[in-house]
């Protein structure tokens, strides 16, 4: 069925209320203008995701022939300065679907417009134009990074209409090219590694930066990225202070004008918590955006919800108590809790959400609000959480979601007493139904796993520890796939600038920044991976500290 206004109107409404990505890309952050060719680069990912997934939608020439570009600016990337026959957006149309088609010469696309008049017609051209003006104006017109962007828009194009189902002329190459980079190494060594990562690195910064923007208007002496650039060099060393760390930047960076570490400090405390999160929703959709053009991604699925804490203090905290609350272990000291959602398993483990945990908040609030992030993002299928979800009012909403759970229980009487009886018989295992009571003559309808511990070191009940699920069984297995999300953790506060502050603000974006750092490290492990070995292993083979130093050099290229 071809497009009507009517699909058109939908797809487009769609894009505008989606709730952490803004279209056009140029219009959303001041890194990006009308002749920035990762923003139209972005732009395409965007409309393309959207439109395919109408059901009235279905060719890739069709989309070729409507895809809005009327906004950008070739002129900025026409190497022609007379006039010509031919607009740069018709050219750059006609030569995308010549990508999308795979074929090498330009006579091949002059026979197959020739047998379509009406697809001439929708791309705007009057008349064909012959094989050698296409030849001249692809070799001689187009600039290099113009051509690159054709194949990238062609290439994202041909995933995005596979993923819904749309027929394709060739099958999409799952791995990501990159200028200079050669995939096909079978056993890359060190230098060939750090190479491609810095080749990924530069090109990931690009797309995930941009979505941070501190609003600070035209005119401003210091440019913003110096800001990011200053935050990614506080994570490079270890309980880094913004003070310090901004007189060591100036010298170690590139530029001629850096801030200063209080008036870092004060853009950065400007932000309201809703701000961060939103930034940072934009910057890990991006970041999603890359890696999900690899094939090795499609094995997310599961997802781990839980809270950490920030350095406890010992110190004053009136008027602060709801958001400085106490530590998990009860003790004198106070600290600052963030949840997050990340993903685990087979998948790249990348934190697709952060927030705040504030005095009186319910454990359902927070992993209502993280499970709406999650889903918007990726596909969710399992649920894994820590004991302290231990909810009948949280499994109950994870369960109308239509998703699966494994939640450890906090044993009681009855589970003491039953995991005693299964010491006396010496089992490994058991499982029993069980209805948890919601209120009013409501229950919420779980399965009880009784697991025994190997090599426990206690004698008595507890050598066995008890799960709830709502799925098979199986999915106990998975839960061994929290511990990800613990070792994240670390790798995330070793990310994170040091600080005495008590701002809220401040110290919630130290951690979501961290968490982006963390993000984009496993993300450029995983697209140089399948760069030079066409596959993902989950052990990193580029580290955080290769990753940090590149960042921090292209941190700034806008």
């Amino acid at each position: 069925m071809p497009y009507t206004s009517q699909s058109c109107r939908t797809v487009f409404r769609r894009i505008a209320q989606r709730q952490y990505s803004e279209w056009p890309a140029y219009n959303s952050t001041p890194l990006y203008d009308r002749t920035s060719l990762a923003g139209l680069e972005s732009d395409i990912r965007t409309v393309s995701e959207t439109w395919f997934d109408h059901e009235s939608h279905e060719s890739i020439e069709e989309f070729v022939c409507v895809l809005p570009v009327a906004y950008f600016r070739f002129s900025a990337h026409d190497r022609y300065a007379g006039p010509t026959g031919y607009q740069m957006a018709t050219l750059f149309r006609v030569f995308v679907l010549k990508e999308l088609h795979g074929w090498e010469h330009e006579t091949a696309l002059v026979d197959y417009l020739g047998n379509r008049p009406d697809l001439c017609e929708q791309l705007g051209f009057g008349t064909i134009p012959d094989q050698s003006t296409l030849w001249r104006s692809w070799h001689e017109r187009f600039t290099a990074d113009l051509k690159e962007t054709v194949m990238t828009a062609a290439r994202t194009i041909l995933v995005k209409a596979q993923n819904a189902g749309v027929e394709t002329p060739r099958e999409p190459a799952r791995t990501l090219r990159y200028p200079g980079s050669e995939s096909g190494e079978s056993d890359p060594d060190d230098q060939t590694t750090l190479e491609q990562a810095e080749k990924i690195t530069d090109h990931v910064s690009r797309v995930v930066f941009p979505a941070f923007s501190l609003d600070r208007g035209d005119g401003c002496e210091i440019h913003e990225n110096a800001y990011w650039g200053l935050q990614t060099y506080l994570g490079l060393r270890e309980r880094l202070a913004a003070n310090e760390g901004a007189r060591s930047f100036t010298y170690e960076s590139t530029r001629e004008r850096t801030p200063l570490g209080h008036a870092h400090r004060e853009q950065i405390r400007d932000f309201s918590i809703e701000q961060v999160r939103a930034m940072y929703q934009q910057a890990i959709t991006r970041l999603l955006n890359e890696v999900s053009e690899t094939e090795q991604f499609f094995r997310a699925g599961i997802v781990a919800i839980d809270i950490t804490e920030d350095d406890p203090f010992t110190g004053d905290r009136t008027g602060r108590e709801d958001e400085i609350i106490g530590t998990k272990e009860k003790s004198d000291e106070y600290a600052y809790q963030w949840a997050t959602v990340q993903l685990v398993g087979n998948a790249v483990p990348l934190v697709l959400d952060a927030r705040p945990v504030r005095k009186g908040e319910s454990r359902k609030e927070i992993v209502e609000d993280l499970l709406d992030s999650a889903e918007e993002l990726v596909h969710v299928d399992n649920v894994l959480m820590d004991r302290e979800f231990d909810s009948q009012h949280v499994l109950e909403m994870v369960s109308r979601r239509g998703l699966s759970y494994v939640v450890p229980k906090r044993m009681q009487t009855s589970e003491k007493a039953q995991a005693k009886r299964l010491l006396q018989r010496d089992q490994d295992r058991y499982e029993t139904d069980r209805k948890l009571h919601l209120g009013k003559n409501e229950w919420h309808e779980t399965t009880l796993i009784y697991r025994r511990k190997k090599d426990s070191e206690h004698e008595d009940h507890r050598q066995y520890s008890v799960f709830m699920t709502n799925g098979a069984s199986g999915h106990l297995t998975e839960y061994g796939y929290r511990w990800e999300i613990e070792s994240g953790y670390r790798s995330i506060k070793r990310f994170m600038a040091a600080t005495t502050s008590k701002n809220f603000g401040l110290r919630f974006f130290y951690f979501a920044f961290a968490c982006l750092l963390y993000s984009i490290w496993r993300a450029v492990d995983l697209l140089v991976q399948v760069e030079l070995t066409g596959e993902y292993e989950h052990s990193p083979i580029v580290t955080a500290d290769n990753t940090l130093t590149l960042l921090k050099k292209e941190t700034g290229i806008g």
